[in-house]
């Protein structure tokens, strides 16, 4: 963060969820969920040049390495979206 923050981190960490007040929050209700839609952005497959070790330190992590590379990029890429230019 480029501004320093006025907010009281400490204080907020040590609150209790009973001590939040949300009377500015609408509650969901059931109708709301029942309209409700998860929406996932599509996936647009690629050929993707990579260093053999980056890509088998990636495929020795387990099953699911291209989700771990995509979330990785997508960290960076928001990362770079919220700086100034």
């Amino acid at each position: 963060m480029n501004k320093v923050s006025k907010t009281d981190w400490k204080r907020l960490s040590e609150m209790e969820d009973k001590d939040i007040d949300t009377s500015d929050i609408a509650e969901l209700d059931d109708a709301f969920f029942q309209n409700a839609e998860v929406q996932v952005p599509p996936k647009q497959p690629v050929t993707l040049r990579l260093d053999a070790d980056v890509l088998l330190w990636f495929k020795s992590q387990g099953q699911g390495y291209q989700t771990r590379i995509n979330k990785l990029l997508r960290r960076y890429m928001e990362s770079q979206q919220s700086r100034p230019r």
